[in-house]
């Protein structure tokens, strides 16, 4: 694949830096477009940034719900009802889901960080049409802000 279609397909996939992916990609060597889709995937499951999702929960959360993760929507009710904005609660959820993203990246690379394992260890592989290995996938909590779809990296509203 040349330099400008992988520029194309990081521009297409809707990375800010395509040319610095593509770049890294073939001149390092480092499988940057399974890194870039794999925290694309992760950001995808990541709270969006406005607060039309609190509406959506809390219409499809009964008040007295005991479902598995119906306590998001009584924590949220009882967060509004003590003056906290949808932007905050946002934001606070935001924080959280992409530190979950950083943790599960550096868990991939690093086994040895669970405390008590010394009896497995595993590694993200990236593979071609016919599940060979092509190789691993390493360093995504390197990646894991600057993935940030609103472009923010986790800081502040402006």
């Amino acid at each position: 694949m040349t330099l400008n279609e992988l520029i194309e397909i990081f521009r297409k996939l809707g990375a800010d830096d395509p040319e610095g992916w593509a770049g890294s990609h073939l001149r390092e060597g480092i499988p940057q477009l399974a890194r870039f889709l794999i925290l694309k995937g992760a950001w995808e499951g990541v709270t969006d940034d406005g607060g039309e999702w609190i509406d959506t929960l809390l219409a499809n959360t009964p008040k007295d719900s005991k479902e598995p993760y119906s306590g998001q929507a009584h924590a949220i009710r009882e967060m509004l009802s003590h003056g906290v904005s949808k932007e905050c609660i946002t934001d606070l959820v935001r924080g959280a889901e992409a530190a979950m993203i950083f943790h599960i990246c550096n868990l991939l690379e690093d086994p040895g960080s669970v405390e008590g394992n010394e009896y497995v260890n595993w590694a993200l592989m990236q593979v071609d049409d016919n599940d060979e290995i092509c190789g691993t996938i390493n360093g995504l909590h390197e990646s894991v802000l600057e993935t940030d779809p609103t472009g923010r990296e986790m800081r502040p509203r402006e």
